[in-house]
């Protein structure tokens, strides 16, 4: 039951500037690949951006640009279920930059970890990262791409052995979960179907 964790730091607020690109594989007991590298997005930085993950135009002026890294990271997301922490955001940074430089889409599925986290662990004051990282005794250096995307995959992880889940096909189930989709100009997200609350009984 492979999978894999992805996460993008980007260089201002345009989801096609990524600068940063984490990928962890790893399956239901352990991680099994990682890989890291800094993007040149070929654009600008903003400050703003710059105090989140505390990379600069100087840090990637060597680095390959998303062309360069993209057949590397497609090998990695094509035919997998991928996963990422708020999803929409890294998957929208995946859409925008190929749709940006023209590259070919990877065929793939994709979760949400801050959402299956919501229905696994439904108590806790909040879903960040770093909320749930804490919660599971998980430390690591946030807005780090490869650290971020490490415990993403550390929490699908403890997720499925929480449900005790042989396969991601039983897990959604049981979580009554679906997984999105992206495809050329278009996606499908994750889908989370309600959960129906016991009534309480006043007498």
């Amino acid at each position: 039951m492979n999978f894999a964790s992805i996460d993008f730091e980007t260089a201002n607020e345009k989801r096609f500037s990524p600068c940063a690109i984490g990928v962890v594989v790893a399956n239901e007991n352990e991680i099994l690949d990682e890989f890291y590298s800094l993007i040149n997005p070929l654009m600008e930085f903003t400050s703003f951006n710059t105090y989140i993950h505390g990379i600069t135009e100087s840090d990637v002026s060597d680095a390959p640009t998303f062309p360069q890294v993209w057949p590397t990271l497609y090998n990695y997301l094509s035919q997998n279920t991928v996963v990422a922490h708020n999803a929409s955001f890294d998957m929208s940074v995946l859409r925008q930059t190929l749709d940006y430089f023209n590259l070919t889409y990877p065929n793939m599925d994709y979760l949400c970890t801050a959402n299956i986290s919501k229905r696994v662990w439904p108590d806790l004051i909040n879903h960040k990262l770093n909320t749930l990282a804490s919660h599971h005794g998980i430390r690591f250096e946030h807005h780090h791409a490869l650290e971020d995307a490490r415990v993403a995959a550390k929490i699908l992880m403890t997720a499925l052995a929480a449900y005790q889940a042989g396969s991601m096909d039983f897990f959604l189930e049981k979580c009554q979960m679906t997984k999105g989709r992206i495809y050329e100009h278009g996606y499908v997200p994750p889908r989370s179907k309600p959960v129906r609350r016991k009534r309480k009984l006043y007498f």
